[in-house]
């Protein structure tokens, strides 16, 4: 079962692809990069240069030994990250 959240978070990269992140004051290991994609929208767009991008990472992380799943969003306008779901 999944849960929404829309948490922002920080976010630490490697790369271009996060390896570690704070959610909820517990610092959060990226075990494996599951899947990853990018998606444009024209209404997304702040102003000209502003590509209109979100990029979506779906990873297994864990604060300890517990691994759970966990979508990330990156935003290129604001350049920042949120939590939006996590898996039980």
């Amino acid at each position: 079962m999944s849960r929404l959240y829309g948490d922002p978070i920080e976010v630490w990269t490697r790369d271009g692809e996060p390896t570690q992140f704070v959610w909820r004051d517990r610092l959060y290991l990226v075990r494996r990069v599951l899947d990853h994609w990018v998606v444009a929208r024209e209404w997304w767009k702040t102003n000209e240069s502003d590509p209109g991008e979100r990029q979506f990472w779906r990873v297994e992380a864990s604060p300890g030994r517990e691994v759970g799943s966990y979508e990330l969003r990156y935003d290129t306008a604001s350049n920042g990250w949120l939590l939006l779901r996590a898996w039980d």
